[in-house]
Protein backbone atom coordinates (compact mmCIF):
# COMPACT_ATOMS: atom_id res chain seq x y z
CA UNK A 1 0.00 0.00 0.00
CA UNK A 2 1.28 3.45 -0.90
CA UNK A 3 -0.19 6.80 0.12
CA UNK A 4 1.20 9.87 -1.66
CA UNK A 5 0.40 13.23 -3.21
CA UNK A 6 -0.70 13.16 -6.83
CA UNK A 7 1.90 15.84 -7.60
CA UNK A 8 4.57 13.30 -6.55
CA UNK A 9 3.24 10.52 -8.80
CA UNK A 10 6.37 10.44 -11.00
CA UNK A 11 8.19 8.82 -8.09
CA UNK A 12 5.90 5.78 -8.43
CA UNK A 13 5.55 5.50 -12.22
CA UNK A 14 8.33 2.92 -12.49
CA UNK A 15 6.38 0.46 -10.32
CA UNK A 16 4.05 -0.53 -13.17
CA UNK A 17 4.19 0.11 -16.95
CA UNK A 18 0.69 1.67 -16.92
CA UNK A 19 1.09 4.00 -13.93
CA UNK A 20 2.48 6.90 -16.01
CA UNK A 21 -0.47 6.67 -18.40
CA UNK A 22 -2.89 6.63 -15.45
CA UNK A 23 -1.33 9.58 -13.62
CA UNK A 24 -1.02 11.62 -16.84
CA UNK A 25 -4.72 11.00 -17.53
CA UNK A 26 -5.86 11.92 -14.01
CA UNK A 27 -3.71 15.05 -13.89
CA UNK A 28 -4.71 16.08 -17.42
CA UNK A 29 -8.51 15.89 -17.01
CA UNK A 30 -11.04 17.50 -14.68
CA UNK A 31 -12.84 14.36 -13.54
CA UNK A 32 -14.80 16.12 -10.81
CA UNK A 33 -17.60 16.96 -13.28
CA UNK A 34 -17.80 13.89 -15.54
CA UNK A 35 -20.74 11.51 -15.12
CA UNK A 36 -20.25 8.59 -12.76
CA UNK A 37 -19.25 5.43 -14.58
CA UNK A 38 -16.33 3.75 -16.29
CA UNK A 39 -13.64 5.52 -18.28
CA UNK A 40 -11.55 3.14 -20.37
CA UNK A 41 -8.00 4.30 -20.89
CA UNK A 42 -6.52 1.05 -22.18
CA UNK A 43 -9.39 -1.43 -22.34
CA UNK A 44 -9.62 -3.81 -19.41
CA UNK A 45 -5.93 -3.30 -18.58
CA UNK A 46 -6.41 0.26 -17.34
CA UNK A 47 -9.69 1.97 -16.54
CA UNK A 48 -11.20 4.34 -13.99
CA UNK A 49 -14.48 3.96 -12.16
CA UNK A 50 -15.89 7.40 -11.31
CA UNK A 51 -18.05 7.01 -8.21
CA UNK A 52 -20.39 9.19 -6.19
CA UNK A 53 -20.35 7.15 -2.99
CA UNK A 54 -22.22 7.41 0.27
CA UNK A 55 -19.59 7.01 2.98
CA UNK A 56 -20.03 4.35 5.68
CA UNK A 57 -19.03 3.94 9.31
CA UNK A 58 -15.99 1.80 10.08
CA UNK A 59 -18.23 -0.92 11.53
CA UNK A 60 -20.32 -1.08 8.35
CA UNK A 61 -17.52 -1.31 5.80
CA UNK A 62 -15.89 -4.68 5.17
CA UNK A 63 -12.48 -5.55 3.81
CA UNK A 64 -12.08 -6.46 0.15
CA UNK A 65 -9.24 -7.90 -1.92
CA UNK A 66 -8.42 -8.25 -5.61
CA UNK A 67 -6.06 -10.63 -7.43
CA UNK A 68 -5.87 -9.30 -10.99
CA UNK A 69 -5.82 -5.54 -10.40
CA UNK A 70 -4.08 -2.87 -8.39
CA UNK A 71 -6.58 -0.30 -7.10
CA UNK A 72 -5.61 3.36 -7.13
CA UNK A 73 -7.99 5.49 -5.05
CA UNK A 74 -8.28 9.24 -5.72
CA UNK A 75 -10.79 11.10 -3.52
CA UNK A 76 -11.92 14.25 -5.32
CA UNK A 77 -14.50 16.04 -3.18
CA UNK A 78 -13.55 15.28 0.43
CA UNK A 79 -11.41 13.19 2.77
CA UNK A 80 -11.84 9.43 2.59
CA UNK A 81 -10.86 7.02 5.34
CA UNK A 82 -9.62 3.61 4.22
CA UNK A 83 -9.10 0.60 6.46
CA UNK A 84 -6.20 -1.77 5.80
CA UNK A 85 -5.07 -5.21 6.90
CA UNK A 86 -2.44 -7.58 5.44
CA UNK A 87 -4.11 -10.37 3.49
CA UNK A 88 -2.13 -13.08 5.26
CA UNK A 89 -3.87 -12.20 8.56
CA UNK A 90 -7.35 -12.90 7.19
CA UNK A 91 -9.42 -16.03 7.68
CA UNK A 92 -11.85 -17.41 5.12
CA UNK A 93 -13.57 -15.00 2.75
CA UNK A 94 -17.26 -14.35 3.26
CA UNK A 95 -17.97 -16.05 -0.10
CA UNK A 96 -15.79 -17.80 -2.69
CA UNK A 97 -13.54 -15.45 -4.66
CA UNK A 98 -15.51 -13.90 -7.52
CA UNK A 99 -13.12 -14.45 -10.45
CA UNK A 100 -15.29 -12.57 -12.96
CA UNK A 101 -15.32 -9.41 -10.83
CA UNK A 102 -11.90 -9.95 -9.18
CA UNK A 103 -13.31 -9.58 -5.69
CA UNK A 104 -13.62 -11.21 -2.29
CA UNK A 105 -14.74 -9.80 1.06
CA UNK A 106 -13.75 -10.58 4.63
CA UNK A 107 -15.47 -10.11 7.99
CA UNK A 108 -12.35 -9.27 10.03
CA UNK A 109 -11.89 -5.62 10.96
CA UNK A 110 -9.11 -3.50 9.52
CA UNK A 111 -5.96 -3.36 11.65
CA UNK A 112 -5.18 0.25 10.65
CA UNK A 113 -7.04 3.25 9.24
CA UNK A 114 -5.69 6.22 7.30
CA UNK A 115 -7.07 9.27 5.54
CA UNK A 116 -6.69 10.08 1.86
CA UNK A 117 -7.33 13.70 0.93
CA UNK A 118 -8.14 15.31 -2.39
CA UNK A 119 -4.81 15.75 -4.19
CA UNK A 120 -3.55 12.42 -2.83
CA UNK A 121 -3.83 8.83 -4.02
CA UNK A 122 -3.59 5.40 -2.45
CA UNK A 123 -2.16 2.39 -4.33
CA UNK A 124 -3.63 -0.87 -3.08
CA UNK A 125 -1.94 -4.10 -4.14
CA UNK A 126 -3.46 -7.61 -3.98
CA UNK A 127 -1.77 -8.25 -0.62
CA UNK A 128 -3.59 -5.22 0.85
CA UNK A 129 -7.05 -6.02 2.14
CA UNK A 130 -8.81 -2.67 2.23
CA UNK A 131 -12.08 -1.11 3.34
CA UNK A 132 -12.64 2.09 1.34
CA UNK A 133 -15.34 4.78 1.48
CA UNK A 134 -15.35 5.27 5.24
CA UNK A 135 -16.53 8.57 6.67
CA UNK A 136 -19.78 10.54 6.66
CA UNK A 137 -21.67 12.16 3.83
CA UNK A 138 -21.04 11.80 0.11
CA UNK A 139 -17.75 11.45 -1.77
CA UNK A 140 -16.84 11.82 -5.42
CA UNK A 141 -13.85 9.62 -6.08
CA UNK A 142 -11.94 7.75 -8.73
CA UNK A 143 -10.99 4.10 -8.41
CA UNK A 144 -8.49 3.23 -11.09
CA UNK A 145 -7.98 -0.43 -11.92
CA UNK A 146 -4.54 -1.39 -13.22
CA UNK A 147 -4.14 -5.00 -14.40
CA UNK A 148 -1.14 -6.83 -12.98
Amino acid sequence: MILAKTTDSTRYESLHPLFKKLFDYVKGHDLSKVPAGRIEIQGSDLFINVSDATLKNRDEQILEVHRQYIDVHFPLSDVETIGWRPIETLGESMAPFDEANDFATYAEPASAYFEVRPGEFCLVYPEDAHAPIIGSGKLRKLIAKVRL
